[in-house]
């Protein structure tokens, strides 16, 4: 049992660490992101769209990836030139993402909120090559933030965007640069979706995860480390409902274990906001 709650934790914390990790680049940027979830469902239903025209998993791949650049480059667009209020906007592009995504699915394969289910061979069985995969970018995160001149500009842009414009150096490229790679890191998370964990895009198949991400995101402290076993934490407050949803004659209703990922989230919330302080300059406009 203790097995299977290791496996299931590892396999439920892929997408909660690209999509965290992702939002880590937005946020320690100066670019408040809850876009999360958005990038989550419109990187899953193009790698898994393009994935059935084409029949290469492959080519869903770098379509999932590709949608996510677009959409965090819109996105950022709109925040940096367009001033407006990042929660805001944010907020705008999930409903974006809930409402575009099955007006596409019903105009291109004409089914209400998902795309056709893919064969066996059009998908990957190996979520550990996606969990290695989030651990190497978590690798290099660190060492991108701790050693590189890439890094530090980001942090600064986070913290001080003056000190940049001083150095001759643009905090809003720097800021939109940040932010269409952190797209991308958290675009593997919808390719790991729609084409590892499901079989092709299924109506909101992100669940939430793009909230909980950033929960962890917050609790890690805008913090590689601390965000990484964040999302193995709430990962495997999930993993535990899965386990107990199959126990016999358990005697709480499935109902109620169903939302403990989501009561974890809430009081990680209530007890983290206490102690941590996000990037001086995040949601502020510098004209």
């Amino acid at each position: 049992m203790i097995y299977e709650l290791l496996l299931s934790t590892m396999r439920l914390s892929v997408p909660l660490i690209f999509a965290a990790l992702g939002g880590l680049m937005c946020e320690r940027s100066g670019v408040a992101n809850i876009a999360l979830e958005a990038l989550l469902l419109f990187s899953a239903f193009a790698s898994g769209a393009i994935t059935y025209a084409t029949g290469d998993a492959y080519f869903g791949v770098l379509a999932g990836l590709a949608c996510a650049a677009l959409v965090g480059a819109i996105f950022g667009s709109i925040c940096i030139w367009g001033r407006g209020d990042q929660i805001v906007i944010g907020t705008g592009f999930n409903l974006l993402a809930a409402g575009l995504i099955p007006v596409l699915t019903k105009g291109l394969f004409d089914r209400t909120g998902s795309t056709p289910a893919l064969e066996a061979s059009q998908t990957f069985h190996q979520p550990i090559y996606f969990f290695a995969a989030a651990l190497l970018i978590f690798v290099l995160l660190e060492f991108v933030f701790r050693k590189t001149r890439h890094g530090l500009r980001i942090t600064a842009a986070g913290e001080n965007p003056l000190a940049l414009r001083t150095q001759g150096v643009s905090d809003r490229l720097v800021r939109l640069r940040a932010i269409v790679e952190g797209s991308v890191i958290a675009g593997f998370g919808g390719v790991y979706l729609a084409l590892c964990q499901g079989s092709g895009y299924v109506r909101d198949m992100s669940a939430g995860r793009g909230f909980i991400a950033l929960a962890a995101l917050i609790f890690g402290a805008w913090k590689p480390w601390s965000t990484l076993l964040a999302c193995l934490f709430f990962a495997l407050t999930d993993a535990i409902q899965i386990q107990l949803q199959g126990v016999a004659n358990f005697p709480v209703p499935n109902q109620f274990i169903q939302i403990l990922p989501y009561v974890a989230t809430l009081f990680v919330l209530i007890f983290a906001h206490r102690r941590v302080s996000a990037p001086a300059a995040i949601n502020r406009d510098y004209p």
